[in-house]
C-alpha cells in the first residue's frame, strides 16, 4: 500500500494504480474523454489533469497514466487545474462543437464561451476507437495515420479492411459520434442548455475548489432557488 495526499486528506491505495484511479475510489470525479476503465490509458485529452507536488513547485500531469507513489501531494480541483480544464473544454467545443458529450462536459464545468472559430470536425482523435477496435474487438481493422495537423483514423491504406466486422465498437465508444440534443442545425457552438449553477465555493477556496460530484452546496442552492421562484409564482 501507498499512502498519499489527496486534495488535503492523508489516504492509503494500492501500489501500481494511477492517480485517477486512487481518486475514484474515494468518490472524486475527474472528467475524462479519452479514457475507459476497459482500454489501455492513453493520456491525449489531458482533460484529466492534476497538479502534483508542493505549492510553488507543482507540475500538471495527467492522472490516467501518472502512478501513486509514496507521499505524492495531489490537487484534482486546485485553480490552476480547473482554468486549464476549461480552456482543453473550450478548444474541444471549437473542434467538434456538434458532440453531445462535450456540450454536457461545457455545462457541467461551466464553460460559457467560446473564442475560437468552429471548425466542426468529425473526430477529436481521442484513440477511442482505436483502441477499442484492437483491445476489444481483436481486430485492428483501424489506426491513426499521418501526422500533426494531417493525423486522423483510417484504415490501412485508407482501403476497406477485411479485419472489420462490422460491429459497431468504434461508433459506440466515440464522443464525436453523440449528436447534440438540438441536432445537426444548431446555430451556435455552445449550447449550455443543462449549465449547473456556478459553484459558490470558488470564491473562497483558491488551491482546492469542490470537486464533489454533485456538489452538495450547488445542490442546496439550486433548491433554494426553486422554492424562491414557486413563493414568487414563477415556476
Amino acid at each position: 500500500m501507498v499512502q498519499m495526499t489527496l486534495n488535503g486528506l492523508r489516504v492509503e491505495v494500492e501500489e501500481g494504480m494511477t492517480i485517477l484511479e486512487a481518486a475514484r475510489f474515494y468518490g472524486i470525479n475527474i472528467p475524462t474523454l479519452c479514457y475507459h476503465e476497459g482500454l489501455s490509458p492513453y493520456g491525449a485529452c489531458r482533460l484529466c489533469l492534476v497538479e502534483i507536488g508542493p505549492s510553488g513547485q507543482s507540475k500538471l500531469v495527467s492522472s490516467c497514466t501518472h502512478r501513486v507513489e509514496e507521499g505524492l501531494v495531489v490537487r484534482t480541483h486546485s485553480e490552476r487545474v480547473v482554468k486549464r480544464r476549461k480552456m482543453l473544454i473550450e478548444l474541444y467545443l471549437a473542434t467538434c462543437p456538434q458532440s453531445r458529450v462535450i456540450q454536457d462536459l461545457a455545462s457541467k464545468y461551466h464553460v460559457t464561451r467560446v473564442r475560437f472559430t468552429p471548425r466542426y470536425e468529425d473526430c477529436i482523435l481521442c484513440g477511442l476507437c482505436v483502441r477499442m477496435c484492437a483491445e476489444q474487438m481483436q481486430g485492428k481493422a483501424i489506426g491513426f495515420a499521418h501526422r500533426g495537423s494531417n493525423r486522423k483514423v483510417a484504415t490501412p491504406f485508407d482501403v476497406k479492411s477485411e479485419e472489420c466486422r462490422l460491429c459497431g465498437g468504434c461508433m459506440y465508444i466515440c464522443p464525436a459520434c453523440q449528436s447534440r440534443c438540438q441536432g445537426p442545425q444548431e446555430e451556435e457552438p455552445l449550447c449550455n442548455a443543462c449549465l449547473n449553477l456556478d459553484q459558490p465555493c470558488l470564491n473562497y477556496f483558491d488551491d482546492n475548489m469542490c470537486f464533489m460530484d454533485p456538489c452538495v452546496a450547488c445542490e442546496l442552492g439550486a433548491g433554494r432557488e426553486a422554492k424562491a421562484k414557486s413563493r414568487d409564482g414563477r415556476l
